[in-house]
């Protein structure tokens, strides 16, 4: 006779038999990934036309996959034959596991947890799928607490490897031992975790869901520039009010409640626009609208609505740019000068020195020679493009620019005192714009006697190669030089998305929250380093993960924008984490110094 689990059982065979509970495109996913692994699977969903519908898209999946050659027939005809559908909870009783993956409803998950204890053996783990309700308190009221863990797939389950193994102060290590061990089986990255809302993945990406929503809320960008800020600017694979719409507005409403009952943190306050939404049945995708409008419900194909933007658009006409500075002789500067270059705009590079500006010039050089040697260019070209550019030493060689970029220190006092010498020496006419990430645009613009000419263009490191361009109108900035940016940005390819003169603007404002909290979660101990970064890029698609992504901006860097932001905001939750204000006094600052959160080979 089986006996339950206790702390000290070995660890068993990983399960054989497997029962999902919850037949719907999670549950379907979990089903295809443990058929195609060799499992015997039993679907069990209250709705028998669901079961149906879980079946046909296995049918349908694996002769697709029998199509591009990663299945034979016979393989295929096996892992259909190893699934059957029931409609009765009954049907779980010879499973070794079972996988809850119901409605994200703590009485929907209780009761079936309640019948299952009935059911199942007293040996056969108990594993809900949530990522917002306490796995603690599900194992508390079942008979057995000490064999109920959590099992967070994330979505698509047959493509995303991330698979978070949640276990509570009752779970025996024998169940969390066999159910990562199957996780290894089936190709997934078991990371294991502690039993709090959202857990790793989920509670770092849902407060920056939130947030993204809240500024949309606040109309301080469209949702299309939000989007495309986020996957521009840090290489997303979606916008994060497309991917609320792909969740499901309802479910990250519930995921925040949950988080924010326990954090308290008003960064994961669902923004009221969520409870809007959720209560008007705009749920994102599966209902066919949400932050988007779709073809039909459960389509992925997004149709215009009364929000789109109207092509092309009857604003003011632009001013005419045929030749542009760039102040500045760093990386950053050497970029932008060579972008403009490439576009076919007369550069004039200037610097503190000739010989500074000389320097930048020979940078530019030696990166078009890397585009020749990869075939992006040829020689021809990059001799012409590196012709365009002249290098000076003074800025007055911006006598003649139609549109002067600064692209140096990110220190206002410095920024202001060159705007005061740009205001001296631009023609009338001429646009001004500053490169700034985090300081006030306006403040630059103030310190010129024409701010109505004055507008940020906040470029992205390194600027030949990311595509998004942040323009920064203030309240000062007139019409035409907002236009000429937007069609300057167009001529040199790039994605302009427009937002307003504050802290951040769409980007950081976004993402530094969310590397601040990923520093929070190491300081709490609840997941390390590697295990948050693991997260991240395998469970959201992020192409760092948050601590590789900090030691590469530099922690002083990036704690000055934390400070800014919270300075701008007031908010105590975008207070710097203590532990990065301790990195940075020790004079960590990441790959630069060769020690940040991780030491790196000294160059």
């Amino acid at each position: 006779m089986a006996t339950p689990l206790s702390p000290q059982s070995g660890t068993p065979a990983t399960p054989k038999t497997i029962a999902v509970v919850g037949l719907g495109t999670m549950g379907t996913g979990i089903t295809e990934v443990l058929v195609k692994a060799g499992r015997e699977v039993i679907g069990i969903d209250v709705s028998e036309a669901q079961a149906t519908r879980c079946v046909a898209a296995l049918e349908t999946s694996t002769a697709r996959a029998v199509e591009r050659g990663r299945l034979t027939e016979q393989e295929r005809a096996d892992a259909l034959g190893r699934l059957r559908t029931g409609i009765d909870l009954a049907a779980a009783a010879e499973a070794d596991l079972v996988i809850e993956v119901a409605p994200e409803s703590y009485e929907v998950k209780h009761r079936i947890f309640r019948e299952l204890d009935g059911v199942v053996r007293p040996d056969t783990i108990l594993a809900t799928g949530t990522n917002a309700l306490s796995v603690t308190r599900l194992a508390a009221d079942s008979a057995h607490p000490e064999r109920v863990l959590g099992l967070h797939f994330f979505n698509p389950a047959p493509a995303m490897k991330l698979v978070e193994v949640v276990s509570s102060v009752l779970t025996a290590p024998s169940a969390v031992a066999a159910v990562t061990d199957l996780a290894v089986e089936l190709g997934k990255e078991p990371v294991a975790v502690g039993d709090r809302p959202g857990f790793v993945a989920d509670g770092l990406l849902f407060g920056y869901l939130n947030q993204a929503a809240a500024m949309y809320e606040a109309r301080y960008a469209s949702r299309e520039d939000i989007d495309a800020a986020m996957r521009l600017g840090c290489g997303l694979p979606m916008g994060p009010l497309a991917l609320l719409d792909l969740i499901g507005i309802d479910t990250a409403r519930t995921v925040l409640e949950a988080m924010y009952a326990e954090s308290r943190d008003r960064l994961h306050a669902p923004a009221p626009i969520l409870k809007q939404f959720s209560e008007a049945g705009l749920t994102g995708r599966k209902s066919g609208r949400g932050f988007y409008s779709y073809e039909a419900p459960g389509s992925a194909t997004v149709v215009p609505d009364a929000l789109t933007p109207a092509d092309g658009g009857a604003g003011a006409a632009g001013r005419t740019v045929r030749s542009v500075g760039v102040a500045g002789s760093g990386t950053m500067a050497s970029g932008i000068a060579e972008v403009f270059a490439k576009a076919g705009y007369e550069v004039v590079l200037a610097a503190r020195s000739a010989e500074k500006a000389q320097a930048a010039k020979a940078r530019i050089g030696t990166s078009l020679s890397r585009s020749v040697d990869k075939g992006r260019l040829t020689a021809e070209a990059a001799a012409q493009v590196l012709d365009l550019i002249t290098p000076a030493g003074s800025y007055d060689a911006f006598a003649d620019v139609d549109l002067a970029v600064e692209a140096i220190a990110e220190d206002l006092e410095v920024k202001q005192q060159l705007f005061r010498t740009l205001d001296k020496v631009c023609k009338p006419g001429a646009v001004l714009a500053t490169t700034t990430s985090s300081l006030p645009v306006v403040a630059c613009a103030r310190a010129t006697s024409r701010p109505q000419d004055v507008i940020g263009m906040h470029f992205f490191n390194p600027a030949p190669a990311m595509k998004l361009v942040e323009v920064v109108r203030t309240v000062l900035t007139a019409d035409d030089v907002h236009a000429t940016v937007r069609e300057v940005c167009a001529k040199i390819r790039k994605h302009a998305v427009d937002c307003g003169d504050r802290a951040g603007f769409i980007v950081n404002a976004l993402l530094f929250p969310y590397l601040n909290n990923a520093i929070k979660m190491v300081e709490e101990h609840y997941a390390s380093l590697d295990d948050i970064d693991a997260a991240m890029k395998l469970g959201g698609g992020y192409p760092m993960g948050p601590f590789e992504l900090l030691d590469v901006v530099g922690l002083d860097v990036s704690l000055a924008i934390e400070k800014v932001l919270h300075r701008e905001f007031r908010d105590p939750g975008l207070a710097p984490a203590p532990l990065l204000e301790h990195l940075v006094a020790a004079g960590c600052l990441g790959r630069k110094t060769g020690r940040g959160f991780r030491e790196y080979a000294r160059r």
